[in-house]
């Protein structure tokens, strides 16, 4: 689901916007086509021999007569990367209430929110046509404070209108991940994938450069799906500007909107094929839907690696 923005606007903190997306998306799933889909946090292991037997939970015992073991913060079980793009063209926003950026921003804070919750260390990584900041993955409490604030720093910057353009180069800033990254880590992107069509071979061979890794990859499209999927506006003339490079075209929509769509819709096809050739699992996020199907990808992605 997805609260509406102006009652999620009245939170007080991304932090607590990003429980109640999450604390929505766990009662959802008991009443949508994924009833008994499983959400265990991790916050017992099963007892193995050598542990302390001072750390079994004998309340867990008494219901389930196996052991477990209370499991604390400094424990990790995967190490979590969430790239997060912050170039100008995910300011982008026509039909919907938020930005790319916005949406992206409260999708990567319930992210991190729901793997913190599985003891997961979790790191950030803002980039446009660089690495913006490089947060590494810990499993504390107090390290996903620090990338909260980092995320409310990225929020400002919906409200300058004099900054500087951030044009983007996510194939460039994959490859400096991979060769940064010395553990297997489970890499989260969340992207417009903004870029010229030409560019897009040396994005897959970029993303192919975390699978040689030995990293999972879940590439997030980040998009506004009437507008950029669609063209859906109304017939008459258009005059659409590059947020990055600030060039303008003028359109009649209706006039182009059916080419535009069998290209979008063929580019986005090869696109895909090509990830699933290597593993990479895909997905749309519309900033005019909720969260849930985002979310989903990532839990069935984290289930899937144990």
């Amino acid at each position: 689901m997805i609260l509406e923005p102006d009652i999620l606007s009245k939170l007080s903190s991304l932090e607590l916007r990003a429980k109640k997306i999450v604390e929505g998306f766990i009662s959802g799933l008991h009443k949508s086509p994924y009833h008994g889909f499983s959400v265990e946090f991790a916050e017992h292991r099963p007892y193995n021999p050598g542990d302390d037997f001072k750390h079994i939970d004998w309340k867990q015992y008494a219901k389930k007569e196996r052991f477990y073991v209370k499991q604390y913060e400094e424990e990790t079980n995967l190490r979590c990367y969430v790239l997060l793009d912050t170039s100008s063209s995910m300011l982008f926003k026509h039909f919907g209430d938020w930005s790319k950026l916005r949406y992206g921003i409260h999708y990567a804070a319930s992210l991190l929110y729901l793997m913190h919750r599985q003891r997961d260390a979790c790191g950030l990584i803002p980039f446009s046509s660089k690495i913006e900041n490089f947060i590494p993955a810990k499993g504390t409490y107090a390290h996903l404070r620090q990338i909260y604030l980092e995320l409310e720093k990225e929020l400002l910057r919906e409200g300058k209108k004099d900054e500087i353009k951030r044009t983007t180069a996510t194939a460039q800033v994959i490859h400096e991940v991979s060769e940064r990254l010395n553990h297997r880590s489970l890499v989260v992107i969340i992207t417009d994938l903004f870029e010229n069509v030409e560019a897009h071979d040396e994005l897959i061979s970029a993303l192919k450069h975390l699978r040689h890794r030995k990293h999972e990859v879940l590439l997030l499209n980040t998009l506004e799906k009437r507008s950029e999927r669609e063209l859906d506006f109304s017939d008459k003339k258009f005059v659409f500007e590059d947020m990055e490079t600030g060039m303008e075209l003028e359109v009649m929509p209706a006039q182009v909107r059916e080419d535009y769509i069998t290209k979008v819709e063929e580019h986005t096809r090869k696109f895909k094929m090509a990830c699933s050739e290597f593993e990479i699992d895909y997905e749309e996020m519309d900033t005019e839907s909720g969260f849930d199907k985002a979310l989903l990808a990532y839990l069935n992605k984290r289930k899937r690696l144990g």
